[in-house]
């Protein structure tokens, strides 16, 4: 590292909790250098859905999170030419005990701008979907192609908003104002740590004790044999006893008891419907939920196959063929989000949830106050 230039803060990690942390820094007048590991983002935040969403999260400042997320993403992507596909989510209720956590849903503040479409309605408005009891539509979604969107956002950063990009470059230690990189030392008043899934290489030991574990988890990309337009990202009733801002309904006890019955083997695997349309009309289909200490490098088809039959049973998708199929990985624990003050001005923060695209740019702005001590 040749660079003699010192900086107000230094992120550490590329993916979108990382480069969400820049781009807020820049907003409040900070130069930034940003430090990746590997040439270019290759981890959850390009192998994800690309999917904001707000419908479903934790009850509270998390679900307060994707909103000022989403928000920032409509203002962000077209400076940066990132074009949102399309918009909202239909969940599909197939069951009597799906539309009851749906109808309390809807009770609550997070229900604000949804609508129920009653079977007939869903029929008319949604034919993509499968014949259900009803479908709860909600506009506050965005999708954006992941793998196209971030780069994007990098190359933008880079260029138009003046951060500096360090690739290849691991960091082994912080103690400000030197950020101890392979390269040699950065100088900086402030560091901002985003780890992604990493959790051995900078402060193991904090994140230990913070129970913070691995998910592993499948998913795939598949054509249809006739071209099929979805109106919005779609989930099912697995959704419903996955996603907290759902499965934490009284009512939701009813449904869970109904579908373990129903459903065993799905549950077991941590199966739960997103349906995403890309622009080429292919779906990124997902996903499973598999925990550990380390990265489950193989993927099973009998996971893949529970989640295709999810599939079949909400969307009409005829002759769909598998083109892709990969596997994704992200840091996991009871808190949707994880973030300490390590030392002045040094703070580590990750989304623990699975949920960086749709909460990123708020926890930016948590993660610089607490590394402002504001």
């Amino acid at each position: 590292m040749t660079t003699d230039k010192s900086y107000d803060l230094v992120v550490v990690g590329a993916g979108i909790i990382g480069l969400a942390t820049a781009w807020t820094a820049r907003q409040r007048g900070l130069s930034v250098a940003l430090v990746e590991r590997n040439a270019k983002c290759i981890g959850a935040s390009v192998r994800n859905f690309g999917f904001v969403s707000v419908t479903g999260q934790r009850a509270g400042e998390h679900w307060r999170r994707a909103r000022r997320t989403r928000d920032l993403w409509q203002r962000i992507a077209p400076l940066a030419g990132i074009k949102v596909i399309h918009q909202g989510l239909n969940v599909l209720a197939q069951r009597p005990e799906a539309v009851d956590v749906l109808e309390a849903f809807l009770k609550t503040e997070m229900g604000e701008g949804c609508r129920l479409l009653s079977a007939e309605e869903a029929a008319r408005e949604r034919p993509e979907l499968q014949t259900g009891r009803a479908v709860l539509y909600s506009p506050h979604e965005l999708r954006v192609e992941s793998r196209d969107a971030i780069p994007r956002l990098t190359k933008w950063l880079e260029h138009e908003q003046g951060v500096d990009f360090f690739w290849n470059t691991p960091v082994l230690g912080v103690d400000l104002p030197k950020v101890h990189t392979s390269q040699g030392p950065l100088r900086s008043s402030l560091c901002v740590i985003c780890p992604g899934h990493d959790l051995r290489t900078l402060y193991p030991d904090e994140m230990a004790q913070a129970a913070i574990q691995l998910c592993t988890l499948q998913m795939m990309r598949v054509r249809p044999g006739q071209p099929v337009r979805l109106s919005s990202a779609v989930m099912s009733d697995l959704s419903l006893v996955r996603n907290d801002g759902f499965a934490d309904l009284p009512e939701a006890s009813a449904l869970n008891t109904l579908l373990q019955a129903q459903q065993p083997e799905h549950l077991q695997q941590g199966v739960h419907l997103i349906a995403v349309q890309s622009a080429d009309g292919s779906l990124v289909l997902g996903d499973s939920h598999f925990y550990g200490d380390a990265e489950f490098p193989f993927g099973r088809s009998e996971v893949d196959e529970l989640i295709l039959d999810e599939m079949h049973r909400v969307l009409r998708f005829p002759g769909a063929q598998v083109t892709e199929r990969w596997t994704g990985t992200y840091a996991s624990a009871k808190e949707p989000v994880y973030k300490k003050l390590l030392a002045p001005g040094v703070v580590l923060g990750l989304v623990t949830g699975g949920t960086g695209a749709s909460t990123s740019f708020a926890l930016a702005e948590e993660l610089l106050d607490l590394a402002q001590n504001r």
